[in-house]
């Protein structure tokens, strides 16, 4: 039961990441930030995309109320 339940938070959570991920895309960050740093942004881009993530599934975890 407790193993059932932790598979069905991390797909929650991978789902939204990869949908968060996914929204993010239609951004242009090119105009907000420095075109030399391309390594911030990317590391910036992924942590945006998992706090959004988390956000989501947290919600969606509640909401379910697991």
């Amino acid at each position: 039961m407790n193993l059932t339940i932790f598979i069905l938070k991390a797909i929650i959570y991978a789902l939204a990441f990869i949908t968060s991920f996914y929204a993010l895309n239609a951004i242009n960050y090119e105009k907000l930030l420095k075109k030399t740093s391309v390594v911030q942004i990317q590391t910036l881009y992924i942590l945006l995309a998992m706090a959004l993530a988390y956000l989501v599934g947290s919600f969606i975890l509640s909401f379910i109320n697991f």
